[in-house]
Order: C-alpha cells, then structure tokens, then sequence
C-alpha cells in the first residue's frame, strides 16, 4: 500500500486543484479535515476566469468534500495559478461616530451611516459637539 499524499494547508488546497491534481483515493484522510469549502471558493472566485464556475460549484453542499475537489480539479486547466485575493478599499467609520448620530437622530445604526455619509466630516463633528463632545475627542473620532 502506496503512503498517501498529505495536504497541510488552504494554499496546499488550490495548488492540488490547479497544479498537482492528485486523484481523490491518494490523498490522507487527515488532509481532508484541512478542506475548507468556503474559502476554496473564495480565493478560486478571485480569478475572473472561474467565477461562473464557482457560482454553479456553490450549489453544491459544503459537506462534499470530494466531490466540490473533484470538480475543481477537473475543470480548472493544469497550471501553477496565483489566487489574489481582493481586499475592499472602503475605509471603515468609527462605530463611535455612528452611535452618537444614531442617538442624535433617533435612528438605527444602519441609517446612522447612511448619514455620516451624507453629513460628511463638518455635519459629523457638528453633531458631536451637540452631543457634548470636546474639540480634542472629536478629533480622535473622526481621524
């Protein structure tokens, strides 16, 4: 009996889809633990080539290990692939800032937002100072 392949990691993962294509019978049982659905999909789906692929693949329960394997090995072409992922490039806003115009405003959290962007940073400290807060920590929350 041949040793069986072990796989340690994610990017393990996408290099035996893209580059090894190591048949299912071949690789360890341990291996199969580190299979991560989710992230399979969301670091294949960053190559425009495949997302069509990967939106029918979805459908398929997480639970199937093999089988989701199976069909990325068998449809993405035999090459060494670099999966970038794609990180947004949306600044987040202080949590802060929102509660106190959600407060000022008697609104939700998510319509609070909505008007921290329409409020911009001078409607923002105006309604911090209304709220009662200094020069200096306005500064820090709105930095």
């Amino acid at each position: 009996m041949s040793k069986k392949k072990q796989i340690k990691d994610l990017w393990g993962w996408l290099n035996e889809i893209t580059l090894y294509k190591t048949p299912i019978e071949e690789i360890s049982e341990e291996s199969w633990e580190k299979w991560n659905s989710y992230m399979i999909h969301r670091y294949v789906s960053m190559d425009i080539r495949y997302i069509e692929l990967v939106n029918y693949i979805q459908t398929i329960p997480y639970d199937n290990k093999q089988q989701l394997y199976n069909i990325y090995r068998e449809m993405i072409p035999k090459a060494k692939t670099f999966f970038k992922y794609l990180k947004t490039n949306r600044k987040k806003k202080n949590t802060e800032v929102i509660d106190y115009i959600a407060e000022y405003f008697q609104c939700s959290l998510g319509e609070a937002e909505e008007y921290l962007d329409i409020l911009r940073e001078h409607g923002a400290r105006r309604v911090l100072y209304d709220m009662g807060v200094d020069d200096k920590e306005a500064d820090k929350l709105l930095k």
